[in-house]
């Protein structure tokens, strides 16, 4: 039978940093900005026992000291981040010639391996031990029918151990397929789904769609007609559990470039805003051009004070990889920001053209 397996590295980026300092083990660790908590930041990813003090990624570095005042702090080193990796896919790569395996990278920390075996669990363990003896980094493996479930099965298999419906989880490899999908998940927020992020959720509670059992039950022409001809009939196929099938075996690219800057100070000169949004577009532009494939977005994010976040986006005339083009569309996109409030961070993206 084929079944798709997600392999998701333990609280990645700290793991890499524990590896160069081991004394730091079962300490509370968190890496993002600079590693000075005192300065302006946010947290890349927490130790697992910086999470038990309610540390999360996304979060202001000062915000996490307050959390959690014995945490150490360190810088992020995005090389370190990479080379690690590189190995590990070099090693579920290693699967295919032995197993028939097809590797789908999704990012640093994650990807997709698609087989055809009798014995999920034991490829999902084999990969596992591999993993750890090669890299000395740890992961979980979900186990689906597809890539939705496989997805989320990774969520049942991560520490630490939880209680969910008398789901037992935490083990390090957890299956979900059609077979269990609503006895595991029926009863869950739709939020939980892959896909259903927090802008979402509330819109399909507001029709009455709170689980993930109701979603799945809905009306998919009639969420088409109120949400989108495509989105809502996908909406309800998400609550289904139904996705792509087959892993693909095409290296994972980029799909964007992007550099932000958080000021030690808030801006309140909206020329310097424009400045600082300039700046980054440049160098933006450079690493698309390295990148030798044309930028078809732009998006650019300013986070005012005290931590509100808000973008906006535009579809280019042409792809490109014109400095100039995508300077003068980030200055822009920097005028549909009406609200002139003192700004602590601007951010520039260019989304790459699908080619």
């Amino acid at each position: 039978m084929y079944r798709v397996l997600h392999v998701d590295l333990d609280q990645f980026i700290a793991a890499v940093e524990l590896l160069r300092r081991p004394e730091l083990a079962g300490r509370p660790v968190v890496v993002g900005g600079h590693g000075d908590p005192t300065r302006r930041g946010v947290v890349a990813t927490a130790s697992y026992e910086a999470r038990e003090y309610g540390v999360r990624s996304g979060m202001p570095l000062r915000t996490a000291a307050r959390r959690c005042p014995d945490a150490v702090f360190l810088p992020a080193d995005n090389p370190a981040y990479e080379a690690a990796s590189e190995q590990v896919m070099a090693v579920l790569r290693d699967f295919g010639p032995t197993d028939g395996a097809v590797v789908e990278v999704l990012g640093w920390d994650e990807a997709f391996v698609g087989a055809t075996t009798d014995a999920p669990e034991q490829l999902a363990a084999r990969i596992r031990e591999t993993v750890r003896a090669r890299t000395r980094l740890t992961c979980c493996v979900g186990i689906g029918d597809d890539l939705l479930r496989a997805k989320i099965a990774t969520e049942f298999a991560k520490p630490p151990v939880r209680v969910e419906s008398g789901v037992p989880a935490g083990t390090g490899i957890f299956t979900l397929t059609a077979e269990n999908w609503f006895a595991v998940m029926g009863d869950r927020p739709t939020r939980a789904l892959w896909g259903i992020g927090a802008k979402t959720a509330p819109k399909l509670a507001e029709r009455g769609l709170h689980t993930v059992r109701e979603l799945a039950a809905a009306d998919p022409a009639t969420l088409a007609a109120d949400l989108g001809p495509s989105l809502g009939p996908w909406y309800v196929q998400l609550g289904r559990g139904i996705s792509r099938i087959e892993v693909r075996g095409e290296p994972w690219r980029a799909r964007s470039r992007g550099h932000e800057e958080t000021f030690a100070a808030d801006l309140t000169d909206w020329a310097d805003v424009r400045a600082a949004a300039a700046g980054l577009a440049r160098r933006v532009a450079a690493d698309v051009d390295a990148e030798g494939r044309p930028a078809a977005r732009v998006v650019v994010v300013v986070r005012f004070a005290p931590f509100t976040t808000r973008s906006h986006s535009v579809t280019l005339p042409a792809p490109t990889a014109d400095a100039a083009a995508i300077e003068a569309a980030a200055l822009d996109l920097l005028e549909r920001f009406t609200r002139r409030r003192p700004v602590r961070l601007v951010g520039v993206r260019a989304e790459f053209a699908v080619v």
